[in-house]
């Protein structure tokens, strides 16, 4: 083996280990903002009272044109307060995902919030 070829095997093993470890810390970075977002369980049937964890702190989230978003490490969530179309948006794609459900409108309340923002829900 020549001494090109053992820098080369070293220069991808090098650049492998570096791409298997962006690949984890995306991965990672997106579970933590999944999970931040929606910390309850349970209260799957109405009323909707059975939950458990925290509903939502709308608070923390900053305000837009057109709503709410919760800034994560790696996904953002944008709240549009006039439709409650909730949208994903990582690295300049943004992916409509769905409108608030009824247990979500009875434990996290997005419509309290929206109007305490100064938005006319229309959902």
């Amino acid at each position: 083996m020549t001494r090109f070829q053992h820098f080369a095997g070293a220069a991808e093993r090098t650049f492998a280990f570096i791409g298997l470890a962006l690949s984890t810390a995306i991965v990672a970075g997106l579970l933590a903002d999944v999970r931040s977002f929606d910390r309850t369980s349970g209260g799957e049937t109405p009323p909707y009272t059975d939950y458990r964890g925290t509903p939502m702190e709308w608070s923390v989230l900053d305000t837009t044109a057109a709503g709410m978003v919760a800034r994560g490490h790696v996904v953002d969530v944008l709240v549009d307060c006039t439709s409650g179309m909730m949208t994903f948006q990582a690295a300049g794609i943004t992916v409509p995902f769905r409108v608030f459900s009824e247990r979500a409108l009875a434990i996290h309340k997005p419509r309290e919030a929206c109007r305490a923002r100064g938005f006319v829900p229309a959902f």
